[in-house]
């Protein structure tokens, strides 16, 4: 079992910056990959960013350059930067665990950013 506790949303200008941190409840050095998604209203929930053991990393094509995706294992704690934001970028954030099979969720951070 693996919780998530995401933390760092908010309202923003366009431009701005906002920075996400999700605490797991466990190790995450055996959890891989790690992950944000994000859902915007009437539309599915879609892959941001993943994060492996070994740290690499992979972006949806939309976030690309805007993003970073980092995790601290001594923390527990995967981070989420997020610049340049844009009014599309605007939706509830999902932090993500995959462990042995299994895929964990968190609660949901909601982010708006107004023109």
């Amino acid at each position: 079992q693996v919780q998530l506790v995401e933390s760092g949303g908010g309202l923003v200008q366009a431009g701005g910056s906002l920075r996400f941190s999700c605490a797991a409840s466990r190790s995450i050095y055996g959890i891989n990959p790690m992950g944000w998604y994000r859902q915007a209203p009437g539309k599915q929930r879609e892959l941001v960013a993943i994060i492996t053991s070994d740290h690499s990393t992979n972006y949806a094509d939309s976030v690309k350059g805007r993003f970073t995706i980092s995790r601290d294992n001594a923390k527990n704690t995967v981070y989420l930067q997020m610049n340049s934001l844009k009014p599309e970028d605007t939706a509830v954030y999902y932090c993500n665990a995959n462990r042995l099979g299994l895929s964990y969720w968190g609660q949901g951070t909601q982010v708006t950013v107004s023109s």
